[in-house]
Protein backbone atom coordinates (compact mmCIF):
# COMPACT_ATOMS: atom_id res chain seq x y z
CA UNK A 1 0.00 0.00 0.00
CA UNK A 2 2.79 2.89 0.50
CA UNK A 3 3.45 1.80 -2.95
CA UNK A 4 0.82 3.71 -3.86
CA UNK A 5 0.62 6.09 -0.92
CA UNK A 6 3.98 7.49 -0.18
CA UNK A 7 5.14 7.45 -3.78
CA UNK A 8 4.19 8.97 -7.71
CA UNK A 9 2.28 5.99 -9.02
CA UNK A 10 4.50 7.11 -11.97
CA UNK A 11 7.39 5.54 -10.83
CA UNK A 12 6.16 2.25 -9.27
CA UNK A 13 4.62 1.52 -12.61
CA UNK A 14 7.57 2.90 -14.79
CA UNK A 15 9.60 0.42 -12.14
CA UNK A 16 7.15 -2.47 -12.77
CA UNK A 17 6.87 -2.70 -16.23
CA UNK A 18 9.12 -1.87 -19.55
CA UNK A 19 6.58 -1.89 -22.34
CA UNK A 20 5.99 1.91 -23.43
CA UNK A 21 2.24 0.93 -24.81
CA UNK A 22 1.04 -1.21 -20.83
CA UNK A 23 3.17 1.61 -18.61
CA UNK A 24 0.47 4.30 -20.28
CA UNK A 25 -2.23 2.25 -20.45
CA UNK A 26 -2.00 1.40 -16.47
CA UNK A 27 -1.44 5.11 -15.97
CA UNK A 28 -4.36 6.63 -17.70
CA UNK A 29 -6.28 5.63 -14.92
CA UNK A 30 -4.32 8.03 -12.69
CA UNK A 31 -5.56 10.88 -15.00
CA UNK A 32 -8.52 10.83 -15.95
CA UNK A 33 -10.23 14.14 -14.92
CA UNK A 34 -7.02 14.99 -12.72
CA UNK A 35 -4.63 17.27 -14.74
CA UNK A 36 -1.51 16.22 -13.66
CA UNK A 37 1.85 14.37 -14.62
CA UNK A 38 2.33 10.38 -13.19
CA UNK A 39 5.57 11.51 -11.36
CA UNK A 40 4.11 14.40 -9.51
CA UNK A 41 4.83 14.56 -5.91
CA UNK A 42 1.53 15.66 -4.77
CA UNK A 43 0.70 12.52 -5.50
CA UNK A 44 -3.25 13.50 -6.48
CA UNK A 45 -2.81 11.35 -9.52
CA UNK A 46 -2.24 8.23 -7.18
CA UNK A 47 -5.32 9.31 -5.19
CA UNK A 48 -6.92 9.39 -9.11
CA UNK A 49 -5.80 6.03 -9.82
CA UNK A 50 -6.80 4.50 -6.59
CA UNK A 51 -10.59 5.55 -7.10
CA UNK A 52 -10.55 3.91 -10.47
CA UNK A 53 -9.13 0.65 -9.74
CA UNK A 54 -10.95 -0.06 -6.29
CA UNK A 55 -14.29 -1.08 -7.79
CA UNK A 56 -15.47 -4.13 -6.50
CA UNK A 57 -12.31 -4.77 -4.49
CA UNK A 58 -10.81 -5.94 -8.57
CA UNK A 59 -10.98 -2.35 -10.20
CA UNK A 60 -14.20 -4.01 -12.07
CA UNK A 61 -16.45 -1.42 -13.39
CA UNK A 62 -20.10 -2.10 -14.01
CA UNK A 63 -22.64 -0.28 -15.77
CA UNK A 64 -26.37 0.40 -14.74
CA UNK A 65 -28.77 -0.80 -16.62
CA UNK A 66 -30.63 2.12 -18.48
CA UNK A 67 -27.89 4.32 -17.47
CA UNK A 68 -27.04 6.58 -14.68
CA UNK A 69 -30.74 8.07 -15.03
CA UNK A 70 -31.99 5.28 -14.55
CA UNK A 71 -30.22 5.34 -11.24
CA UNK A 72 -31.39 8.69 -10.14
CA UNK A 73 -34.68 7.67 -11.20
CA UNK A 74 -34.41 4.82 -8.74
CA UNK A 75 -33.15 6.67 -5.60
CA UNK A 76 -36.25 9.23 -6.59
CA UNK A 77 -39.24 6.72 -6.33
CA UNK A 78 -37.19 5.11 -2.69
CA UNK A 79 -37.23 8.90 -1.91
CA UNK A 80 -40.94 9.14 -2.28
CA UNK A 81 -42.38 6.06 -1.18
CA UNK A 82 -40.58 7.26 2.07
CA UNK A 83 -42.19 10.28 2.05
CA UNK A 84 -40.22 12.41 1.27
CA UNK A 85 -41.18 15.19 -0.99
CA UNK A 86 -38.76 15.73 -4.03
CA UNK A 87 -38.68 19.12 -5.52
CA UNK A 88 -36.78 19.76 -9.24
CA UNK A 89 -35.65 22.67 -11.21
CA UNK A 90 -34.84 24.82 -8.30
CA UNK A 91 -31.40 26.30 -8.08
CA UNK A 92 -30.59 27.34 -4.33
CA UNK A 93 -29.51 30.43 -4.04
CA UNK A 94 -28.18 30.90 -0.47
CA UNK A 95 -27.81 28.95 2.52
CA UNK A 96 -28.68 30.50 6.27
CA UNK A 97 -28.43 29.10 9.92
CA UNK A 98 -30.77 30.93 12.18
CA UNK A 99 -29.82 28.82 15.83
CA UNK A 100 -30.87 25.32 15.43
CA UNK A 101 -32.55 25.39 11.88
CA UNK A 102 -31.48 26.14 8.16
CA UNK A 103 -32.89 27.81 5.21
CA UNK A 104 -32.37 27.12 1.97
CA UNK A 105 -33.02 29.54 -0.53
CA UNK A 106 -34.41 28.38 -3.81
CA UNK A 107 -35.28 30.35 -7.12
CA UNK A 108 -38.83 29.43 -6.18
CA UNK A 109 -39.16 30.16 -2.11
CA UNK A 110 -37.71 28.95 0.98
CA UNK A 111 -37.33 25.96 2.76
CA UNK A 112 -36.23 25.20 6.06
CA UNK A 113 -34.50 22.06 8.25
CA UNK A 114 -32.41 21.20 11.21
CA UNK A 115 -30.14 19.51 8.50
CA UNK A 116 -29.10 20.16 5.18
CA UNK A 117 -26.94 17.17 2.64
CA UNK A 118 -25.22 19.27 0.10
CA UNK A 119 -24.05 16.98 -3.24
CA UNK A 120 -22.14 20.00 -4.95
CA UNK A 121 -18.75 21.27 -5.08
CA UNK A 122 -16.78 22.34 -2.31
CA UNK A 123 -16.84 26.01 -4.24
CA UNK A 124 -19.94 26.42 -4.68
CA UNK A 125 -20.88 25.32 -1.20
CA UNK A 126 -19.02 28.15 0.41
CA UNK A 127 -20.65 30.68 -2.47
CA UNK A 128 -23.94 29.51 -1.04
CA UNK A 129 -22.66 30.23 2.58
CA UNK A 130 -21.39 33.62 1.89
CA UNK A 131 -18.03 32.28 1.81
CA UNK A 132 -15.30 31.58 -0.47
CA UNK A 133 -12.76 28.59 -1.66
CA UNK A 134 -10.84 28.19 -4.68
CA UNK A 135 -11.99 27.08 -7.89
CA UNK A 136 -11.20 23.99 -9.46
CA UNK A 137 -10.30 23.46 -13.11
CA UNK A 138 -11.67 20.54 -14.37
CA UNK A 139 -9.07 19.34 -17.73
CA UNK A 140 -10.85 16.47 -20.13
CA UNK A 141 -13.17 16.55 -23.19
CA UNK A 142 -16.02 14.51 -23.86
CA UNK A 143 -17.30 13.84 -26.78
CA UNK A 144 -20.92 12.04 -27.16
CA UNK A 145 -21.92 10.20 -30.97
CA UNK A 146 -24.82 8.59 -32.03
CA UNK A 147 -24.00 5.73 -34.58
CA UNK A 148 -25.84 4.11 -37.06
CA UNK A 149 -23.20 1.43 -36.98
CA UNK A 150 -20.10 0.85 -35.89
CA UNK A 151 -16.97 1.80 -37.81
CA UNK A 152 -14.75 -0.82 -38.91
CA UNK A 153 -11.03 -0.65 -37.90
CA UNK A 154 -8.14 -1.25 -39.68
CA UNK A 155 -6.62 -3.70 -37.64
CA UNK A 156 -9.44 -6.24 -38.93
CA UNK A 157 -10.42 -6.53 -35.37
CA UNK A 158 -14.18 -6.95 -34.68
CA UNK A 159 -15.74 -3.57 -34.27
CA UNK A 160 -18.14 -5.25 -30.87
CA UNK A 161 -14.47 -6.73 -29.64
CA UNK A 162 -12.60 -3.34 -29.90
CA UNK A 163 -15.05 -1.07 -28.26
CA UNK A 164 -16.92 -3.56 -25.61
CA UNK A 165 -14.29 -2.64 -23.16
CA UNK A 166 -11.85 0.53 -23.55
CA UNK A 167 -10.20 1.42 -26.76
CA UNK A 168 -7.01 3.43 -25.41
CA UNK A 169 -5.91 6.04 -28.40
CA UNK A 170 -2.38 7.94 -28.14
CA UNK A 171 -2.28 6.73 -24.37
CA UNK A 172 1.39 5.16 -24.43
CA UNK A 173 3.39 6.44 -21.21
CA UNK A 174 5.80 8.58 -23.37
CA UNK A 175 2.82 10.27 -25.08
CA UNK A 176 1.29 10.82 -21.52
CA UNK A 177 3.67 12.92 -21.05
CA UNK A 178 4.15 15.05 -23.77
CA UNK A 179 0.32 15.81 -23.22
CA UNK A 180 0.83 17.13 -20.11
CA UNK A 181 3.24 18.98 -20.69
CA UNK A 182 1.37 20.48 -23.67
CA UNK A 183 -1.49 21.46 -20.95
CA UNK A 184 1.29 22.96 -18.74
CA UNK A 185 2.15 25.22 -21.81
CA UNK A 186 -1.29 26.04 -22.82
CA UNK A 187 -1.32 24.14 -25.40
CA UNK A 188 -3.49 21.29 -27.06
CA UNK A 189 -1.80 17.91 -26.78
CA UNK A 190 -0.85 16.55 -30.66
CA UNK A 191 -1.21 13.78 -30.84
CA UNK A 192 -4.57 13.48 -28.45
CA UNK A 193 -4.48 10.94 -25.87
CA UNK A 194 -8.26 9.69 -25.47
CA UNK A 195 -10.16 6.61 -24.77
CA UNK A 196 -13.23 5.40 -26.08
CA UNK A 197 -16.63 3.25 -24.79
CA UNK A 198 -19.57 2.01 -25.69
CA UNK A 199 -21.87 1.83 -23.70
CA UNK A 200 -24.73 0.28 -25.68
CA UNK A 201 -22.84 -3.28 -26.36
CA UNK A 202 -23.23 -3.45 -22.73
CA UNK A 203 -26.53 -2.01 -21.85
CA UNK A 204 -28.33 -1.56 -25.13
CA UNK A 205 -31.74 -0.39 -23.38
CA UNK A 206 -30.12 3.10 -23.24
CA UNK A 207 -31.37 2.91 -26.85
CA UNK A 208 -34.93 2.59 -28.54
CA UNK A 209 -35.39 -0.87 -29.05
CA UNK A 210 -35.62 0.31 -32.69
CA UNK A 211 -32.56 1.57 -32.74
CA UNK A 212 -31.17 -1.55 -31.48
CA UNK A 213 -32.72 -3.08 -34.28
CA UNK A 214 -31.37 -1.73 -36.56
CA UNK A 215 -27.67 -1.96 -35.61
CA UNK A 216 -27.09 1.84 -33.90
CA UNK A 217 -24.65 2.40 -30.90
CA UNK A 218 -23.61 5.63 -28.48
CA UNK A 219 -19.93 6.06 -28.40
CA UNK A 220 -18.23 8.52 -26.23
CA UNK A 221 -14.91 9.54 -26.53
CA UNK A 222 -13.09 11.00 -23.51
CA UNK A 223 -9.91 13.20 -23.81
CA UNK A 224 -7.40 13.94 -21.00
CA UNK A 225 -4.79 17.17 -20.71
CA UNK A 226 -7.48 19.57 -22.21
CA UNK A 227 -7.29 22.34 -18.93
CA UNK A 228 -10.34 24.34 -18.82
CA UNK A 229 -8.02 27.45 -18.86
CA UNK A 230 -7.19 26.04 -22.62
CA UNK A 231 -10.94 27.25 -23.45
CA UNK A 232 -11.05 30.51 -21.93
CA UNK A 233 -9.82 33.09 -24.68
CA UNK A 234 -12.02 31.22 -27.22
CA UNK A 235 -14.35 28.73 -26.25
CA UNK A 236 -15.78 27.83 -29.74
CA UNK A 237 -12.84 28.01 -31.76
CA UNK A 238 -10.62 26.17 -29.17
CA UNK A 239 -13.63 23.08 -28.87
CA UNK A 240 -13.81 22.99 -32.31
CA UNK A 241 -9.98 22.18 -32.78
CA UNK A 242 -10.16 19.78 -29.49
CA UNK A 243 -12.85 17.86 -31.65
CA UNK A 244 -10.61 18.02 -34.63
CA UNK A 245 -7.81 16.56 -32.43
CA UNK A 246 -9.85 14.37 -30.60
CA UNK A 247 -11.75 12.70 -33.72
CA UNK A 248 -8.37 12.76 -35.67
CA UNK A 249 -6.75 10.21 -33.13
CA UNK A 250 -10.55 7.82 -33.41
CA UNK A 251 -9.94 8.16 -37.22
CA UNK A 252 -6.42 7.01 -36.93
CA UNK A 253 -7.18 3.51 -36.31
CA UNK A 254 -10.93 3.29 -38.62
CA UNK A 255 -11.25 1.40 -41.99
CA UNK A 256 -13.35 4.12 -42.87
CA UNK A 257 -14.64 7.98 -42.19
CA UNK A 258 -16.72 7.65 -39.14
CA UNK A 259 -19.05 10.53 -40.47
CA UNK A 260 -20.09 7.25 -42.99
CA UNK A 261 -21.01 5.93 -39.44
CA UNK A 262 -22.37 9.04 -37.54
CA UNK A 263 -26.44 9.10 -37.36
CA UNK A 264 -27.89 12.14 -38.22
CA UNK A 265 -31.02 14.34 -36.28
CA UNK A 266 -34.13 15.76 -37.37
CA UNK A 267 -32.21 18.56 -39.44
CA UNK A 268 -29.71 16.68 -41.04
CA UNK A 269 -27.00 17.57 -38.24
CA UNK A 270 -24.69 14.55 -37.22
CA UNK A 271 -25.23 13.31 -34.08
CA UNK A 272 -22.26 14.54 -31.81
CA UNK A 273 -22.21 16.42 -28.95
CA UNK A 274 -18.68 18.09 -27.67
CA UNK A 275 -18.19 19.26 -24.31
CA UNK A 276 -15.15 20.90 -22.85
CA UNK A 277 -14.77 21.51 -19.12
CA UNK A 278 -16.33 25.31 -19.46
CA UNK A 279 -19.57 23.67 -21.18
CA UNK A 280 -19.62 21.20 -18.44
CA UNK A 281 -19.56 24.26 -15.68
CA UNK A 282 -22.29 26.02 -18.15
CA UNK A 283 -24.30 22.76 -18.09
CA UNK A 284 -24.47 21.12 -14.86
CA UNK A 285 -22.99 23.75 -12.48
CA UNK A 286 -19.69 21.97 -11.64
CA UNK A 287 -17.35 24.93 -11.17
CA UNK A 288 -14.74 24.77 -13.73
CA UNK A 289 -15.83 21.30 -14.82
CA UNK A 290 -14.02 19.87 -12.79
CA UNK A 291 -15.81 15.94 -13.31
CA UNK A 292 -14.79 15.08 -8.80
CA UNK A 293 -15.79 18.48 -7.86
CA UNK A 294 -12.02 19.14 -6.83
CA UNK A 295 -9.02 16.95 -6.58
CA UNK A 296 -9.74 13.85 -4.65
CA UNK A 297 -8.38 13.27 -0.87
CA UNK A 298 -7.14 9.61 0.38
CA UNK A 299 -10.49 7.74 1.65
CA UNK A 300 -9.13 7.64 5.41
CA UNK A 301 -9.07 10.71 8.03
CA UNK A 302 -5.47 11.49 9.35
CA UNK A 303 -4.47 10.77 12.52
CA UNK A 304 -4.35 14.55 13.51
CA UNK A 305 -7.82 15.05 11.85
CA UNK A 306 -10.76 15.61 14.57
CA UNK A 307 -13.36 12.66 14.98
CA UNK A 308 -15.61 14.42 17.99
CA UNK A 309 -19.15 14.57 15.54
CA UNK A 310 -20.31 11.42 13.18
CA UNK A 311 -19.89 13.88 10.28
CA UNK A 312 -16.04 14.24 11.14
CA UNK A 313 -16.04 10.37 11.77
CA UNK A 314 -17.82 9.85 7.94
CA UNK A 315 -15.76 12.51 6.15
CA UNK A 316 -18.89 14.37 5.57
CA UNK A 317 -17.90 17.48 7.90
CA UNK A 318 -18.69 20.92 6.39
CA UNK A 319 -17.44 22.81 9.23
CA UNK A 320 -21.26 24.03 9.79
CA UNK A 321 -23.18 22.10 12.22
CA UNK A 322 -26.02 20.44 11.12
CA UNK A 323 -24.55 20.91 7.15
CA UNK A 324 -23.11 17.81 5.67
CA UNK A 325 -21.64 17.22 2.17
CA UNK A 326 -23.01 14.41 0.38
CA UNK A 327 -21.45 14.91 -3.14
CA UNK A 328 -17.88 13.87 -4.44
CA UNK A 329 -16.62 16.89 -2.11
CA UNK A 330 -16.85 14.41 0.95
CA UNK A 331 -13.81 12.59 2.18
CA UNK A 332 -14.69 9.31 0.10
CA UNK A 333 -16.86 10.98 -2.54
CA UNK A 334 -14.86 9.43 -5.39
CA UNK A 335 -17.01 10.73 -8.06
CA UNK A 336 -20.28 8.24 -9.22
CA UNK A 337 -19.18 5.92 -6.62
CA UNK A 338 -22.45 6.95 -4.34
CA UNK A 339 -19.73 6.40 -1.21
CA UNK A 340 -21.09 10.44 -0.14
CA UNK A 341 -24.28 10.20 0.33
CA UNK A 342 -23.78 6.90 2.11
CA UNK A 343 -21.18 8.57 4.69
CA UNK A 344 -23.56 11.40 4.86
CA UNK A 345 -26.81 9.37 5.53
CA UNK A 346 -24.92 7.15 7.95
CA UNK A 347 -23.58 10.29 9.52
CA UNK A 348 -27.13 11.68 9.66
CA UNK A 349 -28.55 8.59 11.34
CA UNK A 350 -25.73 8.42 14.22
CA UNK A 351 -26.93 12.08 15.23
Amino acid sequence: MTAITEQPIGDLVTRTFADDTIRGTILTDALIGTEAGVHDQSLVQNRCFLYHVIGNSTGEWKVPVGGMGAVAASLIDAAREAGAEVALNQRVRSLTRDHDRWTVTTSSGTWQAPYVLANCAAHTLAGLLGEQAPKPEGNQLKINMVLKRLPRLRSGLDPKTAFAGTLHLHQGYEELQAAHAAALAGKLPDPFPCEVYCHSLTDPSILDPELVEQGWHTLTLFGLHTPASLFVRDPDAVRHQARDAALASLQSVLAEPLEDCLATDANGDLCIEVMTPLDVEAAVGMPGGHIFHGELSWPWLADDEPTTTAAERWGVASGHEGLLVCGSSSRRGGAVSGLGGHSAAMALLED
